[in-house]
């Protein structure tokens, strides 16, 4: 398997599938997005020309999920965005965008870093200290790199919540029968 750091190469072939090059398999752009929102970098090349196609790709998938209603772009924003094209800021924009996402991303990181520096010593800190990485990682769509979700405690006695669930089916059935 290829070096997690290095971006994963997706080809996209004539009949415009896109072939994961790593596990060697069709993938969808939701899977794609998968990928990224687990912190791997993607590079989606044209396997005919080489044209590196990565950039279009991203933008669909943003443009996809916008579409469905998940909106994390403010209608502001992507008007400046479309501005930012047309006037001669289109040079600093890319900049900006980058520095800035850098700095929340830093941020993300030094708030989590103090957040678990700081009361240990409170019972239950631990469990409230999971619930809030995981409500952050998925406020930011994954961006942190090393969080955790927080982990389910089995109920007394061991038992999965599968087996759980098929008892309950099963005096579910038994009482359906005594009616």
């Amino acid at each position: 398997m290829a070096d997690k750091k290095d971006p994963l190469l997706i080809k996209r072939y004539a009949s415009r599938r896109l072939y994961n090059t790593e596990t060697s398999d069709y993938v969808t752009l939701e899977d794609i997005a998968g990928f990224i929102r687990e912190g791997r970098d993607v590079q989606i090349v044209d396997l005919k020309s080489g044209d590196d196609l990565t950039r279009q790709y991203l933008l669909q998938i943003i443009a996809e999920h916008e579409s469905r209603g998940e909106s994390v772009l403010p209608l502001g924003v992507l008007t400046d965005l479309v501005r930012s094209y047309t006037t001669d800021i289109q040079s600093v924009v890319p900049q900006f965008l980058a520095q800035s996402f850098d700095m929340l991303r830093q941020g993300q990181e030094q708030m989590m870093q103090n957040f678990g520096t700081q009361m240990p010593q409170i019972p239950g800190f631990e469990a409230l200290q999971a619930q809030q990485e995981a409500f952050l990682k998925a406020m930011t769509g994954g961006m942190g790199k090393n969080w955790s979700t927080p982990k389910q405690d089995t109920p007394e006695g061991g038992e999965d919540l599968g087996e759980i669930k098929k008892q309950f089916a099963e005096l579910q059935e038994k009482l359906s029968k005594l009616s």
